[in-house]
């Protein structure tokens, strides 16, 4: 096999119009998962709450409206475009020397496999399956904490995903998610920008507590204290003023939604 073939693809994939726009489709159903994401952390601070906040929570819902499997179908299609779309990007990745070119290519990496995650959970709602990000870390911690070696694995994990929240709310406040937007002049310019400090601010937070439960089930050698974003911003209301808190990261995350339903106009593809 020509070892340009994949470079070739990914060329082939950048330049076909279609395709551009399935992937900025993916962008706009990832966008209403996080709006969905955001309301029910505020339906839970508020206490009125139910169902979980996070990926799998927000498809639940998803699926229990009107033709729920239809839209499950298109939210798949979309994030398996925008997964493809950052699997080619890492393929043809630039940069002025090896070290930034293989930073951009892990980067769009990691967000190919998270594209691919919440798109694969997407089909299994479609198919009438279910799914809980929850009960997978524990049963991940677990079996970590089981195996020989495998409670400094775990804490690795923990600092990784606390690694990935810190970046997210350094990509905020340094207002770097710029670099891959073609940003519009004047009030929706502003806008936009202040829609994606606020949300990867806030989504950087409910991350970084992710890693943090990981270290702790690590630490104190129990599976229970790891858990998804929904165990991590429910872990909010424990501290004080934490309904605030979560109050504030739900409407973060909201902002970020609506932040990536606008990027679909606006990022560089």
């Amino acid at each position: 096999m020509d070892i340009d073939s994949p470079k070739d693809a990914a060329r082939t994939a950048e330049r076909s119009q279609t395709f551009r726009i399935l992937a900025r489709s993916g962008y706009v159903v990832l966008g209403i998962i996080h709006v969905i994401i955001g309301a029910i952390a505020i339906s839970v601070a508020t206490g009125n709450g139910g169902g979980e906040a996070e990926e799998s929570g927000a498809l639940e819902q998803i699926a229990k409206t009107p033709f729920g499997g239809v839209l499950l179908w298109g939210i798949a299609v979309g994030l398996f475009a925008l997964a493809i779309w950052s699997v080619a990007e890492a393929l043809l990745a630039q940069g002025s020397d090896e070290k930034e070119k293989w930073g951009e290519r892990l980067k769009e990496g990691g967000k190919a496999v998270t594209y691919l995650a919440v798109g694969y959970t997407a089909v299994v709602f479609a198919l009438g399956g279910s799914s809980d990000s929850s009960e997978s870390s524990q049963g991940l911690a677990a079996t970590l904490i089981r195996m020989p070696g495998g409670v400094f694995v775990l804490a690795l994990i923990g600092l990784v995903v606390l690694g990935i929240g810190v970046g997210f709310v350094w990509r905020g406040v340094r207002v770097s998610f710029t670099d891959g937007l073609n940003v519009p002049s004047g009030a929706v310019g502003s806008a936009l920008v202040a829609l994606g400090v606020a949300g990867y601010v806030a989504k950087g937070i409910g991350v970084g507590i992710v890693g943090v439960l990981f270290v702790v089930a690590a630490f104190t050698l129990d599976p229970e204290q790891a858990g998804g974003l929904d165990a991590a911003l429910k872990s909010l209301l424990e501290l004080p003023f934490g309904v605030v808190l979560l109050w504030a990261i739900g409407l973060g995350i909201i902002a970020y939604g609506a932040y990536s339903v606008a990027r679909a106009k606006y990022a560089r593809l």
